[in-house]
């Protein structure tokens, strides 16, 4: 398990190339450089997603600990860059922002149930949205391609009992009954396990008891990020000279975002991408060659965007703990 990350990363590099080198690779590099500057004005759209990624996130963050906004903005870079980035299967991210949010003075219960619904709440709303598109793909494609979606459909339909019971399991405890079973199995020695996972399963409980913050998290802030996502997406369908409706690009990026979730042990998604864009945007009456380019066109806003999140992770690593030790200074030395 330990390279499984970086073999399906070979895995799928392999496939986006079978996938670039089957069509036109020629025709797919003229788009990109026809694009030139404007994929760069379509990585940069994609800071207007992250705003209400921050902000519902933040939300789900008890008020005596909720960071700043700036500091839960850079945290959402950080997570993105890490888990679009590097082979660990989307949950590195999560690592690093229980780490870097625990440096904010978020307690750990509270920082682990705000990452644990944040995951469930997104997912839901994915399969939402995905619903959405396919409604739509329905009532404007062809047969053959209203034949594909409804199987998309049926396939989300079987997925759905699965995120119900994601979205619940919190009532069962999960994290303390697995405390006290590896207490069980340790003769007693992991004891103080036990009720630190009590906490956490508590204060999921209290997030998901706060019905304002989860319906607004839903039809709020994540219909806000996948707006704004979608209009990342149509920035670089117009620069690579498809003049698609924000319709369209809204339905290819709501099909993208859940088969990405899908696929999540694929670091970047890559050949996941590439051949869901290709699949997807032939539904749409996409040709393949602009699909592909449009793949391409993400890799560069990775480039461009989470390249430099990783380099700024280095540094809050440091700059976060500094900010912790600096206010814990003069409580020491009054102490003294």
């Amino acid at each position: 398990m330990k390279y499984f990350g970086s073999i399906a990363a070979l895995l799928g590099l392999f496939i986006a190339a079978w996938l670039i080198w089957r069509d036109d690779p020629a025709a797919i590099l003229r788009l990109l450089e026809s694009a030139g500057g404007g994929l760069l004005l379509a990585a940069l759209v994609h800071i207007l997603p992250m705003l209400p990624n921050a902000r519902d996130w933040r939300s789900l963050i008890r008020d005596a600990e909720r960071p700043s906004f700036a500091t839960m903005l850079k945290i959402v870079w950080i997570r993105e860059s890490i888990n679009g980035l590097l082979p660990v299967a989307r949950i590195g991210g999560e690592i690093v922002s229980f780490r870097l949010l625990g440096r904010a003075g978020v307690r750990p219960a509270t920082a682990v149930a705000s990452l644990v619904v944040d995951m469930q709440l997104t997912l839901i709303s994915q399969v939402v949205f995905a619903l959405v598109a396919i409604g739509y793909v329905l009532g404007q494609a062809e047969s053959s391609s209203a034949h594909l979606a409804g199987r998309l459909a049926w396939g989300l339909a079987a997925i759905m009992p699965v995120l119900l019971l994601f979205a619940l399991v919190q009532h069962a405890r999960p994290f303390e009954r697995a405390a006290r079973t590896l207490n069980r199995v340790t003769s007693g020695k992991v004891y103080a396990l036990v009720g630190k996972s009590a906490r956490i399963d508590q204060s999921i409980k209290l997030i998901w008891r706060q019905t304002g913050v989860v319906v607004r998290y839903l039809f709020i802030w994540q219909t806000l990020q996948c707006l704004g996502l979608a209009l990342e997406l149509w920035v670089a369908l117009h620069v690579l000279g498809s003049n698609v409706s924000f319709a369209t690009a809204f339905v290819l990026e709501a099909l993208i975002q859940i088969v990405s979730s899908v696929a999540f042990v694929v670091p970047g998604g890559i050949g996941v991408q590439e051949g869901g864009f290709i699949l997807i945007g032939g539904m749409l009456g996409i040709d393949a060659s602009t699909c592909l380019a449009l793949a391409g066109a993400r890799r560069v806003r990775d480039l461009l965007f989470f390249v430099p999140g990783l380099v700024y992770w280095q540094a809050a690593e440091r700059s976060f703990g500094v900010r912790r030790a600096t206010a814990v200074k003069p409580g020491n030395a009054s102490a003294k």
